[in-house]
């Protein structure tokens, strides 16, 4: 018999009438011939409740007592439902993170899932109950009670999916899918039937908050097929799935993270073990960091700038004071009024001309760009918070996110179980689940780099830089455009080395426009790639990569990350050796 994993958010039991909706919704699932696991979160507002309560107690309450104050909420929720399902006819069982086998690390208030015991839930499905789970919570080795965070519910639901070979995972919340933007900031934004992993991996670290980047982690690990529907409706959905819904589109969809703030440290030694040294004391306060962008070093010196989310600035202004001591660096500043919007899309990988629409429709709408990073299907950029709303409206418009996809890719995936090859190979992938997994370590040796240095910080000038080196003919790579210093700021750009005079030329001829110095080309680099799941969420991935390069005597040049890869540029000559030093590195994560 099958197996469903339902998941309801805090609004979809909100009060008694929704509990009782969200049960019928469950008790249908088990009368179509499944087995239904239900995973709930705390009622409404009532977690947010529970931590102002503890704050009119204690400033700084501990970790381990929040997390015991935290996890009641999920309790009274699994307790309600079970008797809600009890009163319309069925059987139903309730059971703390602790009951169901969830065990976690003991870092409270943000624990990792270890492992999951399956063998309660199961007993209770083949005795005809509808196991009703509480998300977000777990126990440690010692058995203290753990909380998974935020998103810890949806977490919750595709482990226990993973864990249990279910058929799927549907993920009932208050709208009715995924979307290609945020429907409140933009009312024409479309329900997309379909979006892959990696794209809802990219959405959601970029902002879309409809699931949490460490749920579709899990899914992707484990190909689970998740299903995001409305609680208050039976709409179709959005299937998160390996294949997305276009191939011919580039872009899917289009986010905003909006309280970021941009720290940026000036005059760092442009030498091996800088970006090692700064990003190291980052990790180990568990940071996770957006957008970091190092770009190509001028007088012995570089500009290294990333953002991180504002309400995580005061902890990581002081990892940064202290690595600044350490490497001498001139000093270092932030803005903490700044937003990221990005566009991501499978598309983007194989379709040329994405970022120079995406600069384009910022310009006419005059919004300076800050700083730029690109991956393989995401590219961000830095913008004043005040103008990002209208830059998310303006970039959802330009590339026609409305309209429905007139090609559509790949035919869609089964909800079928996850293929797992014997029971053994599913309990060795069920240790360590949250785990880091690395799917590749690549090194790419055909490019070349150009840098502009000093170019004005205005609204219209990248996409006046690529105008012209597009219409050159010339394929860009990566794209890192670097923090501004007293109204200057450098932009560099890789793309194939045979392209490489044209390049300079083009690039000389725009310096003379703008009154920069003349232009710096390398011949070839050495693009070195790490990609996984878990890239984000395991916040020492950048440092250790940047640690095992440094170990090898090689600099970095240019940074660019993303949520499912970090890249870096070192000199082409180092490549070989780079490739080496990464694979010895993440030997043990490397699949």
């Amino acid at each position: 018999m099958p197996i469903i994993v339902q998941k309801f958010g805090g609004t979809s039991v909100a009060d008694s009438g929704k509990i009782l909706s969200a049960a019928r919704k469950a008790i249908r699932a088990y009368n179509e011939g499944n087995q239904v696991v239900v995973v709930v979160s705390a009622m409404g507002k009532n977690t947010d409740l529970l931590i102002d309560l503890a704050r009119q107690i204690h400033e700084r309450p501990p970790a381990r007592e929040m997390d015991m104050l935290l996890a009641t909420g999920e309790q009274v929720s699994v307790a309600l439902m079970a008797m809600a399902i009890h009163s319309l006819g069925h059987e139903a069982i309730s059971m703390t993170g602790g009951q169901l086998g969830i065990v976690t690390d003991s870092t409270h208030t943000k624990a990792r899932i270890r492992s999951i015991s399956t063998d309660r839930i199961r007993r209770a499905l083949d005795e005809g109950k509808i196991v009703i789970a509480a998300g977000f919570q777990g126990i440690d080795a010692s058995s203290d009670i753990t909380t998974l965070g935020r998103g810890g519910s949806d977490t919750t639901a595709v482990a226990l999916a993973a864990a249990l070979g279910a058929a799927a995972c549907e993920i009932f919340t208050d709208v009715d899918g995924v979307y290609t933007t945020d429907p409140r900031v933009l009312p024409e934004a479309r329900r997309v039937s379909r979006i892959s992993y990696d794209e809802m991996l990219e959405l959601a670290s970029a902002g879309a908050g409809v699931m949490h980047n460490r749920s579709i982690e899990f899914a992707k690990k484990f190909g689970v097929p998740v299903h995001v529907r409305s609680s208050f409706s039976d709409s179709p959905g959005t299937m998160i799935v390996a294949e997305p819904e276009s191939r011919s589109q580039p872009v899917c969809g289009a986010a905003m993270v909006k309280n970021e703030a941009r720290v940026s440290v000036m005059g760092v030694p442009d030498r091996p073990g800088a970006a090692m040294t700064l990003f190291s004391k980052i990790a180990a306060k568990n940071i996770a960091m957006d957008m970091i962008v190092q770009n190509v070093g001028d007088d012995g010196h570089a500009d290294i700038s990333f953002t991180v989310f504002r309400d995580d600035l005061p902890a990581t202004l002081t990892a940064v004071e202290q690595a600044v001591g350490e490497l001498g660096a001139e000093s270092f500043n932030y803005d903490d009024e700044v937003s990221v919007i990005s566009i991501v899309g499978s598309g983007m990988a194989t379709q040329t001309g994405v970022a120079n629409r995406m600069f384009h429709a910022l310009a006419e709408a005059g919004i300076n760009i800050l700083m730029i990073t690109t991956s393989p299907i995401k590219i961000s950029v830095l913008v004043a918070r005040a103008a990002a709303t209208e830059a998310l409206q303006m970039l959802h418009r330009a590339f026609g996110l409305e309209q429905q996809p007139s090609c559509r890719g790949a035919r869609p995936q089964s909800a079928g179980a996850p293929v797992v090859n014997g029971a053994d190979a599913m309990i060795a992938r069920l240790q360590g689940m949250e785990d880091l997994i690395i799917e590749g370590i690549a090194l790419d040796e055909t490019e070349a780099r150009a840098t502009i240095f000093g170019i004005p910080d205005t609204p219209g000038l990248a996409a006046r830089v690529f105008d012209q080196i597009t219409a050159g003919g010339i394929v860009v790579d990566m794209i890192v455009q670097s923090f501004s210093r007293e109204g200057q700021a450098n932009l560099s750009f890789t793309f194939p080395k045979e392209d490489l005079a044209q390049a300079i030329e083009i690039a000389g001829t725009l310096a003379k426009q703008f009154g920069c110095p003349p232009p710096a080309g390398c011949p070839q680099v050495a693009l070195l790639s790490v990609a996984g799941i878990g890239m984000r969420s395991h916040t020492e991935v950048a440092s250790r990569m940047f640690q095992s390069l440094t170990a090898a005597g090689i600099n970095i040049e240019m940074i660019s990350t993303s949520e499912v890869c970090v890249s870096v540029v070192v000199d082409g000559k180092h490549g070989r050796k780079g490739l080496d030093a990464l694979r010895e590195e993440f030997a043990d994560v490397i699949v």
